[in-house]
């Protein structure tokens, strides 16, 4: 049999305090437990979903929004296995926690306020409240501070970082878009039948990691093209006589 647990032992379990394991359950976010007398027992697809709303509002949705969204997810462990699907693979590496010396320290440069502040400005890192730094994509910096090490200037790299961050929006929603128009459009009009999910969920773990190969694959591409381009523009070189760049 599965695991059942009280209401103070399922609280403990998903990181919640009792009164909000109740809270949920009142605005029907869980379903009633098992009673036994007067004692509720609960399950894992109890914890599945508690799991998931605290996910959820860990990342920032409002209590109304996660409502909606449990509302037209599965129960139980589906919906925390499609949750999950959806927003692992590109999770960033752990938050970095550092202060201003170290961050120069590691860009190789002086430290200088001014940078710091575009730092923030960007939304590379973020001012916490003793004065130190948290970087919410370490491995964006890490990045940046590669190419800064190759020659590029600084102030170089943050004009050119909002347009990179739209063009990543605009590609993002491409890919988005052609799952919701097809995949997810046909599951719909099927009424979002319970026997689907584990199909949408494999359709997820899929496309993810395919998407990215492909925009990787047609980035190299466009690479070779423009460096042949700018060789010709800046040498006056026959891009037929250029090794190949791809």
């Amino acid at each position: 049999m599965d695991e059942e647990l009280t209401v103070d032992q399922l609280a403990a379990k998903v990181g919640m305090t009792v009164r909000n394991v109740r809270a949920y359950a009142g605005r029907g976010l869980i379903a009633p437990p098992r009673l036994v007398g007067r004692t509720g027992y609960y399950g894992r697809d109890h914890v599945a979903r508690l799991t998931l709303v605290r996910e959820l509002l860990d990342k920032g949705y409002t209590l109304a929004a996660v409502e909606r969204m449990m509302g037209e997810l599965p129960d139980g462990e589906l919906a925390l296995g499609v949750f999950e699907t959806l927003v692992s693979p590109w999770t960033p590496a752990e938050p970095e926690e550092l202060d201003e010396h170290q961050l120069a320290e590691r860009a190789g440069v002086p430290h200088d306020p001014a940078v710091i502040a575009q730092i923030v400005e960007l939304g590379i890192a973020e001012r916490l409240p003793d004065g130190r730094l948290r970087i919410t994509n370490p491995d964006l910096l890490r990045t940046g501070l590669e190419v800064i090490k190759l020659g590029v200037p600084m102030q170089a790299i943050f004009e050119m970082l909002p347009k990179l961050f739209a063009q990543a929006d605009a590609v993002a929603k491409t890919y988005v878009e052609l799952f919701r128009s097809t995949v997810w459009r046909d599951f719909t009009k099927a009424g979002m039948p319970a026997d689907g999910w584990p199909d949408i969920q494999r359709t997820l773990e899929g496309i993810i990691p395919l998407a990215g190969q492909a925009l990787v694959a047609a980035f190299r591409e466009a690479m070779a093209r423009e460096i042949e381009q700018v060789a010709y523009e800046e040498l006056g070189l026959n891009p037929g006589n250029l090794p190949s760049t791809g």
